[in-house]
C-alpha cells in the first residue's frame, strides 16, 4: 500500500482549521456593550451596579495596566434560536498569553451574582439549552486590564501600578450571542483525540493506520461547506476506533482537575482574590454539567478570600465539597516555598491550613500538596505525619536542571527518620489538558514500571488561573479506555493516593533527604528586604507568643490576644507563598511586601512591649527569647552592659551594670602596624589595612589559627548574574568563571575600644554601591559579628562575603527547620556538583573530627561550600550570598539600602551554632519590667524549646514545641514554673496523642535524633 499518511493528514488538518473549528458556532450576533471604567482598585460588585455607564462599541481600546472595566453586555435571544444551545461568547482582546497572563473577567447576572470566569481557553457563557425566543440577555462584565509582565525576561514597567502607565492596552474584540452546534464542536473533540493519538503512536502499530483510515472516511462523509449538516454522519465514522477498549496492561491515570493559582506572582495578591473567584466560579459551573468532575484545590488562604469577598461562590464551593467534585488538598495556608520558612512557621502552615478545611468544610486533607515549590526540606515529612498528613506531591522536581530523578513514587525520608508516601507524577506538569502527547510521556516516563501502574495527572489552566474546561472533560470521556492510551480514571488524589498504597506501598523504593531542585538557586537570595523581613517576623511571632503566655499566666487581668496572633500568623504565612518569600514576584508584590512586614513587626512589637510590662514594675531586665541562656554585651541607656539572662527568662541589668566599671569580662583593641587587633578572652582579631581579616585565633583551642594559610577572611567577592533564562529565580553555575574581589577600602578606622566592645569600620566603595561594616568583639562572646550596611545599586551582579578557613571538611552542615542537613563539600557526582548554591538558616558550619567554625546570619539564606586547596593543606571556603540585582520581572531588585548582620564563630560545636544562630536573630530585649522566671526549662541543651504559646483551641493550656537538635539521641526533663495539673503529647494541631510522661520534677522526655515533639500542658 502506498504510503499517502502526509497527505491525509494535512487534508484533514486543514479541513479542521479553515472549516471544521469555525463552524462550532452556527449562528453569531452582536451584543449591546456599555462600560463604567472604575477609578482605582477594583469595587465589588455592589458598587459597580450603581456606576454610570457609558455607550461602548466593539473595537474600542480600553483598561490601562491593572485598572478594571466593568461592562454591561445587553441583547435577546432571536426566535428563530428557540430550542438551541444559546451562549455568550466574550472577547476582550484576548492576546498570545495563555490564560492568567493577560486580560480576564468574571460574568455577574443583572443582579450581581456572579455566574463563571472568562479566559482566552473559556470565552463562552451557556445562556440556555434549549433557549426561549426573546429570552433577555442582561450580564455585567467585571474585566481585569492585567499585562503580560513576563516577556523573554526583558525589564518592564509593567510589574508595578506605580510605573506601568496610564495608556490602554486592550482592545475589546467582541461580545456575541452565539448558537453552539453540538455535533460539530463533538466532531472537533473525537478528530483532536484521535489525532493527536494518532501521533503518539509508533508508524508500526496497525492501530495509527487505523486512525488515519477512519480520519479519512470523516473527511470522504464530511460536507466542508455544510459541516453542520454532515456533522453527524462523520462522528458515525469514528465511533469504532473511538469504541476499542484500552490493552490490559495500559498505564492507569487518576486524573485530578486543578488550578494551580500562585497566591502573587506576576500579578499583586490583591489579584490573587479575583482569580481564585473566577477560577472557582467556572469549576463550580463546569461541575454542573460534569457530574465526574473532581477538582483538586489546596491553599486555605485562597477560600478564606473567596469566602469574605464572593460568598455565593463560597456557597457553591461547600456544595461542590460535598457533591464530591472538590476535593480540598495540601492541608497548608498557602503553597509555600519550603526550603526558606523556619520550623514554627512550617508548622502553623499546616496548624492553619488544615484547621480551615476542618472547621470550614467538614474535610481532614490528608496530604502536602506543593507541585510548584522550588525545593523541598528534609524536615516534612516529620512535620506531614505530625500534622496528620499520609500523603506528599511534588512536580517541580522535574525541573532539575542535571539529574532526573529516580523515582515517582516512592517513601521519603526525613532526617528524623520519618517516612511519607510521596509521588512525583510523571505527566511533568501540573497542568495537564488531556493531550495524547502529555498522557504519552507520562507512561514512557514513568520510573515505576513493572512495580506500579498508576500515575496522578493534575489537569486544567493554572499559575495565573482558569482550572479545567469543558473539552477537557470531554477529553477525558473519550480516553477512559482508549486503544494505545492510558485508561484515565477522574477521581480524588485521595484515591489515587490509596490506590497506589495498596499497590506499591510494601515495595516503593526510599529517598532519604532534601529534594533539592538543580534550578532557582538564586531564590535563597533575590529580594533581601522579603527574605529579611520574613526572617524578622518569624521571630517577633515568636518572642511575642512567649512573653504573652508568660504574662497571661502571671497575671489574671491579661488577656492574650489570639485574634491578633492569628490574624498576624496568617499574613506572615501568605507571604511565604513560593513566588513571594523567594523573591521572583513583580515589583508591587515585594514592595507591598515590605510595607506589610514593617506593619506587622510594629504591631508585634506593640503586643510584646504590652505582655512584658505585665512581668514586673519599675526595674530594667533584659529578656532572653532564645532558650538558651545568654551571655551578651548590650545597650542600655547611653551606656554598655554586660549580662547574664537564663534561657526564656529576664534579668534586672541593675547588678549586670556593675560590669562596666569592674573587672568583668573586657574586650580590648591594639595597634599593630597598620592593622588592628581585636581580643577579648576567646578570640584575637586582626584586620588589616584593606579592612579584611587577615588573622582569627581561637584561644579556647591553643590559639589555633582558624583562616586558611594566605587568605584573607570577609571578602567581598563580586560576581556578573547573567542567568540563562529564569532571571530572578536562577543563579547558573557560569557565574563564577568571573569574580572581582573587593580589597580597596576607602577607610579603616577603630570605632569603638573597649572596655565591654572593641569595633572596627570599613568602609568600601564599588561601581555606584557603598558598603560600610563593623566589625564587632563584644566581651565573653565567641563570635565576631560583621554588621553591614549597603547602598546596593549594582545591576545583574551577586555580592558573596568569603571565608576561606583552615578546616578540612568532607561536609557541611546547614541548619533547616528542626534541626540540620549535611551536605558533601565536594563534587564527586552531578548530584554533589549540582548542589553549588545551598539554603542554610541561621547556621551553617563545617567541621574536621575534633573542631567546627560556624557563620551565623540573621537574614542570609543562600551559601555556597567549597574544598580549597592551600599551601598547606586542604582547607574549606564557605560564602554567604548577599545580595543579586536582576532585571526581571522586578526591574529594580535590590536597589537601595539594606543592613543585615553575619558571624565568624570559631570553634563553635553543632549545639554552639544552634544556640548562636537563635541568640543572633533573637536580640535581647531590655523593659523597665522586672525579673521574670521561665515559663519552662529544659535540662538537656541538646532538646531546643522552639516555641511556647497558648493552646490554639482558647482553653488557656500551654503548648511547648522542642526538637533534638543535634542529631543524637537525648533524654531530658522539662520543668514549668506554674502548677500542671496534666500534660499530653499531641500533633501539631494540639490533638491529644498520649499522656506525657511525668518524673518527680517535671516531665521525662526521650527524643530521637531530629525529633519533633509538641506538649501541651493544663495548668492549674
Amino acid at each position: 500500500m502506498h504510503d499517502d499518511r502526509q497527505l491525509v493528514e494535512g487534508r484533514f488538518e486543514r479541513a479542521m482549521r479553515q472549516f471544521v473549528r469555525p463552524a462550532q458556532y452556527a449562528a453569531r450576533m452582536p451584543l449591546t456593550l456599555s462600560v463604567w471604567h472604575a477609578p482605582g482598585e477594583p469595587v465589588p460588585v455592589a458598587e459597580a451596579l450603581t456606576g454610570t455607564y457609558e455607550p461602548f462599541a466593539s473595537g474600542s481600546v480600553w483598561g490601562k495596566p491593572w485598572s478594571t472595566s466593568w461592562f454591561r453586555i445587553q441583547g435577546e435571544v432571536p426566535a428563530e434560536w428557540a430550542g438551541r444551545r444559546v451562549e455568550v461568547v466574550v472577547d476582550p482582546g484576548f492576546t498570545g498569553q495563555g490564560p492568567g497572563f493577560q486580560a480576564e473577567g468574571l460574568l455577574y447576572d443583572a443582579s450581581g451574582v456572579p455566574l463563571k470566569g472568562i479566559h482566552p481557553r473559556n470565552r463562552h457563557l451557556t445562556i440556555a439549552a434549549p433557549a426561549v425566543g426573546g429570552e433577555p440577555v442582561h450580564l455585567l462584565l467585571e474585566a481585569a486590564a492585567n499585562p503580560a509582565v513576563l516577556e523573554d525576561f526583558e525589564p518592564t514597567p509593567l510589574g508595578d501600578v506605580l510605573t506601568a502607565g496610564d495608556g490602554p492596552i486592550y482592545r475589546f474584540r467582541s461580545a456575541d450571542l452565539a448558537v453552539l452546534d453540538e455535533d460539530v464542536w463533538h466532531l472537533v473533540l473525537d478528530v483532536e483525540v484521535l489525532s493527536e493519538l494518532m501521533h503518539e503512536l509508533d508508524a508500526e502499530r496497525a492501530a495509527r493506520h487505523d486512525i488515519l483510515r477512519a480520519l479519512e472516511r470523516m473527511l470522504d462523509v464530511l460536507d466542508l461547506h455544510d459541516v453542520a449538516a454532515t456533522a453527524a454522519a462523520a462522528r458515525a465514522e469514528l465511533t469504532e476506533v473511538l469504541s476499542r477498549p484500552a490493552s490490559a496492561s495500559a498505564h492507569r491515570i487518576s486524573a485530578a482537575g486543578h488550578a494551580h493559582i500562585d497566591s502573587a506572582w506576576l500579578w499583586p495578591l490583591r489579584e490573587t482574590v479575583r482569580k481564585a473567584s473566577r477560577t472557582f466560579a467556572n469549576v463550580t459551573a463546569l461541575a454542573r454539567d460534569y457530574p465526574e468532575l473532581v477538582f483538586a484545590c489546596s491553599q486555605a488562604q485562597q477560600y478564606a478570600w473567596v469566602k469574605e469577598h464572593q460568598p455565593h461562590i463560597w456557597d457553591r464551593i461547600k456544595k461542590a465539597v460535598a457533591d464530591g467534585n472538590w476535593a480540598p488538598v495540601g492541608s497548608m495556608w498557602v503553597e509555600s516555598d519550603a526550603n526558606m520558612p523556619g520550623g514554627e512557621a512550617l508548622a502553623r502552615q499546616l496548624v492553619h491550613g488544615k484547621k480551615f478545611f476542618r472547621d470550614e468544610l467538614g474535610v481532614e486533607t490528608e496530604e502536602i500538596w506543593l507541585p510548584d515549590s522550588f525545593g523541598y526540606t528534609a524536615a516534612f515529612p516529620q512535620l506531614a505525619k505530625l500534622a496528620g498528613a499520609r500523603w506528599f506531591l511534588t512536580q517541580k522536581l522535574s525541573w532539575n536542571q542535571t539529574n532526573k530523578m529516580p523515582h515517582h513514587t516512592f517513601w521519603w525520608e526525613g532526617i528524623d527518620g520519618t517516612r511519607v508516601f510521596t509521588h512525583f507524577p510523571p505527566v511533568d506538569t501540573y497542568n495537564a489538558q488531556f493531550h495524547a502527547r502529555e498522557l504519552a510521556h507520562a507512561e514512557r516516563n514513568f520510573a515505576e514500571k513493572g512495580g506500579a501502574s498508576r500515575s496522578l495527572v493534575p489537569f486544567g489552566w493554572g499559575d495565573g488561573g482558569g482550572g479545567p474546561t469543558r473539552e477537557m472533560l470531554e477529553k477525558a470521556r473519550r480516553l477512559r479506555s482508549l486503544e494505545g492510551s492510558p485508561r484515565v480514571e477522574i477521581e480524588k488524589p485521595s484515591a489515587f493516593f490509596e490506590a497506589a498504597y495498596e499497590e506499591y506501598g510494601a515495595k516503593a523504593p526510599v529517598w532519604s533527604g532534601e529534594l533539592y531542585l538543580e534550578m532557582h538557586r538564586a531564590t535563597y537570595t533575590t529580594q533581601a528586604k522579603t527574605k529579611q523581613g520574613n526572617r524578622r517576623s518569624e521571630h517577633a511571632l515568636r518572642e511575642a507568643e512567649l512573653w504573652c503566655a508568660t504574662a497571661a499566666l502571671r497575671d489574671a487581668t491579661y488577656t492574650y490576644p489570639y485574634d491578633a496572633l492569628d490574624r498576624l500568623w496568617k499574613t506572615v504565612l501568605l507571604h511565604q507563598f513560593h513566588d513571594i518569600l523567594p523573591g521572583s514576584s513583580i515589583a508591587w508584590v515585594h514592595r507591598e511586601a515590605r510595607d506589610t512586614y514593617a506593619r506587622v513587626l510594629a504591631e508585634l512589637d506593640e503586643i510584646t512591649v504590652e505582655a512584658v510590662r505585665r512581668l514586673g514594675t519599675g526595674e530594667a531586665s533584659a529578656f532572653n527569647a532564645s532558650p538558651y541562656p545568654r551571655s551578651e554585651v548590650i545597650a542600655h541607656g547611653d551606656q554598655l552592659v554586660h549580662v547574664n539572662v537564663d534561657g526564656l527568662g529576664s534579668r534586672s541589668l541593675t547588678e549586670a551594670a556593675a560590669h562596666t566599671r569592674g573587672p568583668g569580662a573586657h574586650a580590648a583593641a591594639t595597634r599593630e602596624g597598620d592593622a588592628i587587633v581585636l581580643a577579648n578572652e576567646h578570640l584575637t582579631v586582626t584586620v588589616d589595612s584593606d579592612g579584611l581579616l587577615a588573622s582569627v585565633r581561637d584561644l579556647g583551642h591553643g590559639g589555633r589559627e582558624v583562616l586558611a594559610p594566605g587568605t584573607r577572611g570577609n571578602l567581598l567577592q563580586l560576581h556578573p548574574d547573567h542567568p540563562t533564562q529564569y532571571d530572578a529565580w536562577d543563579l547558573d553555575a557560569h557565574y563564577r568563571h568571573t569574580r572581582t574581589d573587593l580589597t580597596d577600602a576607602e577607610s579603616v578606622e577603630l570605632v569603638e575600644d573597649g572596655p565591654l566592645r572593641v569595633t572596627v569600620r570599613v568602609v568600601r566603595s564599588f561601581g555606584a554601591s557603598r558598603v560600610t561594616q563593623e566589625y564587632r568583639l563584644a566581651a565573653d562572646s565567641r563570635r565576631l559579628d560583621v554588621v553591614t550596611d549597603i547602598d546596593w545599586q549594582e545591576s545583574e551582579k551577586v555580592l558573596k562575603a568569603a571565608f576561606p578557613l583552615d578546616v578540612h571538611a568532607e561536609r557541611s552542615a546547614a541548619e533547616i527547620q528542626f534541626g540540620h542537613v549535611h551536605r558533601p563539600t565536594h563534587a564527586n557526582t552531578g548530584w554533589d556538583a549540582a548542589r553549588y548554591e545551598i539554603c542554610a538558616h541561621r547556621w551553617l558550619r563545617v567541621a574536621e573530627e575534633t573542631y567546627g567554625v560556624a557563620l551565623l546570619n540573621d537574614s542570609t539564606y543562600g551559601h555556597d561550600v567549597t574544598r580549597t586547596p592551600h599551601k598547606e593543606g586542604l582547607g574549606t571556603t564557605v560564602r554567604l550570598t548577599l545580595l543579586r540585582a536582576p532585571h526581571s520581572p522586578d526591574p529594580e531588585t535590590d536597589l537601595g539600602t539594606h543592613r543585615f548582620t553575619y558571624a565568624l564563630a570559631p570553634g563553635a560545636s553543632t549545639g554552639d551554632a544552634v544556640a548562636g544562630g537563635l541568640a543572633l536573630n533573637l536580640p535581647l530585649r531590655v523593659a523597665e519590667s522586672g525579673e521574670a522566671p521561665p515559663l519552662v526549662t529544659v535540662d538537656d541543651p541538646a532538646v531546643t524549646i522552639e516555641s511556647v504559646k497558648l493552646a490554639e483551641d482558647r482553653s488557656g493550656d500551654v503548648v511547648v514545641r522542642l526538637y533534638e537538635s543535634r542529631g543524637g539521641r537525648a533524654t531530658a526533663t522539662l520543668t514549668a514554673s506554674f502548677p500542671v495539673s496534666g500534660a499530653d503529647e499531641t500533633d501539631l494541631l494540639e490533638r491529644p496523642l498520649k499522656p506525657a510522661e511525668t518524673s518527680d520534677t517535671g516531665l521525662a522526655l526521650s527524643l530521637r535524633p531530629f525529633q519533633i515533639l509538641t506538649l501541651r500542658l493544663r495548668p492549674v
